[in-house]
């Protein structure tokens, strides 16, 4: 049996590292927690991490986990799917919830984000953002939950014509009628409902504006974005594979920063409110990013080779904003900071998927 927590240094390391911050935990404490799309790249840390605090620090948490797979659920959390804390639940949250349970935290990361789908199943994109949004709200409100935290976007700030930086009083347009829309618009809708439920009702509610955020989670055989599309090659040991010209600049967050920013919003940060999570200091263009993959094993002599996307691919690229740089300062205040830099942060996912 491997020693390390969910059998890995690297993710025990980053649950240490997440528990340190300056961050009253007890907060959570005896409570129970809802989490929709608890598999997902980043859900699944936090619910790592809840794990890990009744694990090691007794916090007696119930974590009732929002799935559609269950099998992936089990595969994802292992034996601890089957502790007596853990609930695997299969509700549908785009109609009125049915959970009997009390619940304190909500916590709705249950998004298909990836532009895979954007094309093909534009509909199942906007349905969890808009929809679900509002009936897990009317839940939260009849529950009089202590928390409420929506997982949003950065591409919720649409085209922004000239912009060194972007914050959360920033507006910029988006077309409705764009397919890439589905995203961003109901991710706005989502954002909209936390907002009102806020004011009107008194939900505390929270969001998150998440910008590109990468860790062990992320899914490197299905999932085409960048940094995992680039990291599958490294894994493998095949040269970089380049779709476009490598101009398009992004944050990049590691998901131990990225955890500790979410929770920390959820706990101390303004109802109503949004907060960038993203590490502007690890601002690179998409050419940045593939050299830096390929320095993670010089000893392969890797290469970055630059092709066209085909047109007929279902990938919709986000053509909005080339330079689409979030900034954290509103975070900062509440005592976020940033603790990996990209080159860790992807050292510590390919050491992670070579087993660590």
């Amino acid at each position: 049996m491997n020693k390390y927590f969910m059998g890995s240094a690297i993710i025990e390391r980053d649950m240490q590292d997440i528990y340190q911050r300056n961050i009253d935990w007890s907060n959570f404490n005896n409570q129970t927690v809802l989490i929709t799309g608890a598999t997902g790249m980043l859900a699944s840390y936090i619910v790592y991490f809840f794990i890990y605090l009744n694990e090691i620090h007794n916090a007696n948490i119930d974590i009732l986990a929002l799935v559609r797979n269950q099998a992936k659920c089990h595969q994802r959390f292992g034996s601890y799917a089957a502790k007596k804390y853990f609930q695997i639940l299969n509700d549908d949250f785009t109609e009125p919830i049915k959970i009997k349970r009390k619940v304190d935290f909500i916590i709705h990361a249950a998004s298909l984000a990836s532009p895979q789908y954007y094309k093909l199943t534009p509909i199942e994109v906007a349905e969890p953002n808009a929809i679900g949004t509002y009936y897990l709200l009317q839940f939260a409100q009849k529950q009089q939950v202590r928390g409420f935290l929506f997982f949003s976007t950065g591409d919720i700030y649409g085209y922004i014509p000239s912009s060194n930086s972007i914050t959360e009083d920033t507006a910029g347009s988006m077309d409705p009628l764009d397919l890439h829309s589905c995203y961003g618009e109901s991710k706005r809708m989502g954002e909209t409902w936390c907002a009102t439920f806020a004011s009107e009702r008194k939900v505390p509610s929270h969001i998150v504006r998440i910008g590109h955020t990468y860790g062990p989670t992320m899914d490197i055989e299905n999932d085409p974005r960048v940094f995992a599309a680039f990291m599958k090659c490294i894994y493998y040991g095949k040269d970089i594979i380049m779709l476009s010209n490598g101009t398009a600049k992004r944050s990049f967050c590691y998901i131990a920063d990225a955890i500790a920013g979410f929770l920390l919003v959820l706990l101390e940060g303004e109802v109503g409110a949004a907060y960038n999570v993203c590490n502007s200091r690890e601002f690179l263009s998409i050419s940045e990013l593939a050299e830096l993959m390929v320095r993670l094993r010089p000893e392969l002599n890797l290469k970055v080779i630059q092709k066209q996307r085909i047109d007929s691919e279902s990938y919709l690229e986000n053509k909005n904003n080339k330079a689409n740089k979030l900034t954290e300062e509103k975070l900062m205040t509440l005592g976020w900071e940033c603790h990996y830099d990209s080159y860790m942060g992807f050292c510590s996912v390919l050491k992670y998927l070579q087993g660590v």
